[in-house]
């Protein structure tokens, strides 16, 4: 039974890696320090969702046989397929920028490289990794796994440098309140970063890359090992966007100085590693910069792989050209953010 289980371990850890890219710490930042730990509940009924959603994904590639992509190329008029299509490109080009922006400013704080400089070197790399492709999905989705849990073991050893109040966290993820200023859009703001539509494309391909048996019972195993797999992962996930918001709720709780409470009023992934720096330490400024150089990174070649998938099932494209298609979209993202890196900084 482990074997069998095993055998499918690898997709719902690449696709969860999208719930933990820059944009979702900058989230979780802000919220933790707004509202400490009172918005758990919305990332605990936030993961609920996606786990069903995922799970729709996964199970519609396992009974079709089918991706998502072929099925609306097969299903919808050519108008309402070429306008999926636009938007589901356009939201992969929207979530790749987070992750190259969040690599970039990950390499300018551990290595003082420029930001420009940082935004090539994250459109190099991940035109590298999505080499790993040639040799096997498994061996992308082993890449990505160990970069979640590098980042997860980051979180939590800065979590556990500020001690969190055990009881009060266990309030948040369960009682729903909605206290404060501002308590509502920012929930708004948690919950939206978990909607992320092309990760449906890419679970229902990578579900594909096991041989399913095409029996009732094969199938229903198939589905049941997936599900399984896709909670761990996503589990994982929710336990490291409620590290951060518990990181700079508690941090920023405390009596800081003028500067850092300065920050924490406008914290963003630039200066919480400033603020990290003054309160718990240089040691914990460079695990954070760790931990969002795994996020941006991991997040620019899941979403990459993501329009691989899109481009080659919509246009039945071959391998090669999605491959070519990958690398021009990932070179059209450095390229905006490094046009727009001045402003960024």
């Amino acid at each position: 039974m482990w074997k069998r289980f095993l055998a499918h371990v690898g997709p719902g850890f690449l696709v969860s890696m999208a719930y933990l890219d820059p944009s979702n710490l900058q989230t979780d930042l802000q919220a933790g320090y707004s509202h400490r730990y009172e918005l758990l509940w919305v990332l605990l009924f936030g993961f609920i969702f996606v786990l069903i959603i995922q799970s729709l994904a996964a199970k519609l590639g396992i009974i079709t046989g089918r991706h998502l992509a072929e099925l609306c190329t097969s299903e919808y008029p050519k108008y309402v397929k070429y306008c999926l299509w636009f938007l589901a490109e356009l939201g992969v080009i929207a979530a790749t920028i987070p992750g190259v922006l969040g690599t970039a400013l990950a390499y300018n704080m551990l290595l003082h490289i420029p930001f420009w400089a940082g935004v090539l070197i994250c459109g190099a790399s991940t035109v590298l990794l999505l080499g790993l492709q040639g040799y096997g999905a498994r061996k992308m989705e082993f890449t990505i796994a160990v970069a979640m849990l590098f980042m997860a073991s980051c979180f939590f050893i800065e979590l556990s440098h500020v001690n969190p109040p055990i009881k009060e966290q266990l309030e948040g993820l369960f009682i729903p309140r909605l206290k404060g200023r501002y308590a509502v859009s920012d929930a708004v703001a948690l919950f939206s970063v978990l909607v992320v539509p092309h990760n449906l494309f890419l679970h229902s391909s990578l579900v594909l890359s096991r041989k399913i048996p095409s029996c009732s019972k094969g199938v229903k195993d198939a589905s049941t090992f997936f599900l399984v797999e896709n909670a761990l992962a996503l589990f994982l996930a929710l336990l490291v966007n409620v590290a951060v918001v518990s990181l700079s709720g508690t941090i920023c709780a405390n009596n800081l100085s003028l500067d850092d409470n300065n920050r924490c009023s406008s914290l963003s992934l630039n200066s919480a590693a400033v603020l990290f720096k003054n309160v718990l330490g240089k040691s914990r400024s460079t695990v954070y910069g760790l931990a969002l150089l795994a996020s941006g990174q991991s997040c620019t070649v899941v979403t990459t792989y993501s329009g691989q998938y899109i481009m080659q099932h919509w246009w039945c494209f071959t391998r090669s050209s999605t491959y070519q298609h990958s690398c021009d979209h990932t070179i059209l993202c450095a390229a905006i953010c490094a046009c727009s890196s001045p402003e960024i900084q």
